[in-house]
């Protein structure tokens, strides 16, 4: 499957709620923490082929916590960030963490941040909470990302196409941030 999506910076998680919520965008599940590690073999094989292999553990309030695998292909050109994903819930992510070490796969990049999702037609709109920054993220066609951009008083101009660890390795001096994982506390 295609996976097509912006990240558009916002100055609080309450402006971005509030344009979010004027958009007319309807909730669609509620804010949890994910925390997302990817992996990678010694010699870093996905990475230099633009590759991505993504466990993400979803810490829900009120109920248990999820686990997601996910197999992104490298960035295609486009205005979007856009790129083929694969994706499948997995029953027991430490049993999937266990097998990825015995392959020899490492983790080289963690990342948390609390989300929270809502849906409008053709885009799911999640409001991003991170160290660095709070962003809207636009996930669908590309059409119905334009129009939300739109509604939220953005322009293509506004478009966010780095991933969570290129955002990271720029804005976490302005954040007073040390080691090499963007998560919010010691772990």
């Amino acid at each position: 499957m295609l996976e097509r999506e912006v990240k558009l910076l916002f100055p609080t998680t309450a402006a971005a709620r509030a344009a979010v919520l004027a958009a007319g965008a309807v909730l669609a599940d509620a804010r949890r923490l994910q925390d997302d590690s990817l992996y990678d073999l010694p010699d870093e094989t996905l990475r230099k082929k633009g590759c991505v292999v993504r466990i993400r553990t979803e810490r829900w309030t009120d109920g248990p916590d999820t686990t997601t695998l996910t197999v992104k292909g490298p960035v295609q050109s486009s205005q979007m960030k856009l790129r083929e994903e694969h994706e499948t819930r997995v029953e027991h992510g430490e049993a999937l963490m266990q097998a990825f070490e015995a392959l020899g796969m490492r983790v080289w990049f963690r990342y948390q941040k609390y989300r929270e999702e809502f849906s409008t037609p053709g885009v799911v709109v999640a409001i991003d909470e991170t160290p660095v920054g709070t962003y809207v993220e636009l996930e669908g066609d590309e059409d119905a990302i334009l129009a939300i951009t739109i509604a939220l008083g953005r322009s293509p101009a506004d478009f966010i196409v780095d991933s969570y660890y290129r955002l990271f390795m720029k804005r976490r001096d302005e954040f007073g941030l040390a080691g090499p994982h963007m998560i919010f506390g010691p772990t």
